[in-house]
């Protein structure tokens, strides 16, 4: 793995030396920016100009604000920072167009994002916890533990400064980065709303993906509330009996109630919900569990997105290419589409499911 420092890319934001108690700017929406300037007794246009530096025009500094007149930038620049994030290493993929990003917060806590080329669409993979508390034990953030839920403006703060870093646009946002998102829903749709903000990043809503493990109380709620962003939800089992042998949540929320909160979205969304399914040696890839699927997604307003298992060390081992192909040849007969995840970056940990911070790695 190479490590690129930071001091390395011109153009990522800079180091921002500030106590923890100065506030960081990204991550408020246009009312609260509003307040600030209603303190200041200012008048509420100045915080629509402040979002527009912030989530627009994705300034680094207060200097950068030339329609803001010079003493509030002062002001500002002594309250407040504006990112809440340090990026602090960015590692390159050599096989594959895929980078990592990893972030500190201003608690000294690690988070990792993942940014992926592929033809003219270009995805980051943003997280939204430090750790996560599911502890799917295939995947590798489980081993991190569940430390925090992150702020609305650390979630934003992955696209801005990723986004500042490269040359390429980012066409897709993806919650399928360290932590479960429905565990720190409001949040999550908050950085959601910013992202797709017709005065900001302006991100399309069918452009943001918001992925689950399956909480079915956030499913029908996320569902009641008529959010437009696309739901992708980790099946990763044939059976309930198959997924509790993954995926503890299971015991909580079982494969029959989850499978009518999947009907009961897809029945008021315009979106098919995505279904995720990683093949894992003698766990997932049997034919009878390719079979079971066809069957119990027949006739449901869904897709199968099917991933080949990172291996990151532990029991679980990736599928012989003879298995995959034929497994995924088997649901050529389904009656819902079935794409294949073939995942990038994974010479650097960066594929789906080897996102972890562990302290040696984060020093």
């Amino acid at each position: 793995m190479s490590c690129a420092p930071l001091a390395d890319n011109r153009n990522s934001a800079p180091v921002q030396n500030s106590s923890e108690s100065n506030l960081a700017l990204v991550g408020l929406n246009t009312a609260e920016l509003e307040n600030i300037f209603s303190v200041l007794e200012e008048p509420s246009f100045r915080g629509q100009q402040l979002f527009g530096w912030l989530y627009r025009s994705r300034v680094n500094s207060f200097a950068d604000m030339i329609n803001l007149p010079t003493i509030l930038r002062n002001m500002l620049e002594e309250k407040y920072i504006i990112h809440p994030l340090n990026m602090v290493h960015v590692t390159g993929s050599l096989s594959e167009p895929t980078r990592k990003y990893l972030f500190e917060l201003q608690s000294g806590e690690k988070i990792e994002s993942v940014l992926m080329k592929a033809g003219n669409r270009t995805t980051l993979c943003i997280s939204s916890q430090v750790g996560c508390a599911v502890n799917c034990d295939f995947c590798a953030t489980a081993s991190m533990g569940f430390q925090k839920n992150l702020s609305v403006g650390e979630i934003v703060d992955q696209y801005l400064q990723v986004r500042s870093h490269t040359k390429s646009s980012i066409t897709n946002v993806v919650f399928m980065g360290m932590g479960e998102p429905f565990l720190n829903y409001e949040r999550v749709i908050a950085a959601s709303d910013l992202m797709n903000h017709k005065n900001g990043i302006k991100l399309g809503a069918w452009r943001i993906t918001i992925s689950t493990v399956g909480i079915v109380p956030k499913i029908i709620r996320y569902t009641d509330e008529k959010h437009r962003y696309k739901l992708a939800i980790s099946l990763n089992g044939s059976s309930q009996e198959s997924r509790l042998k993954t995926m503890p949540i299971a015991k909580k929320y079982p494969l029959d109630d989850l499978l009518t909160a999947i009907d009961y979205f897809s029945s008021r969304s315009r979106h098919p919900v995505t279904l995720e399914y990683v093949l894992m040696a003698g766990v997932t890839d049997a034919m009878n569990d390719a079979e079971k699927l066809i069957e119990i997604l027949a006739g449901r307003r869904c897709k199968l997105n099917v991933i080949p298992y990172n291996e990151i060390g532990g029991k679980y081992k990736r599928p012989p290419d003879h298995i995959i192909e034929s497994f995924i040849d088997m649901l050529s007969k389904a009656s819902f589409p079935v794409t294949v995840r073939w995942s990038k970056g994974t010479d650097i940990a960066a594929g789906c499911g080897q996102l972890a911070v562990m302290e040696e790695t984060a020093a």
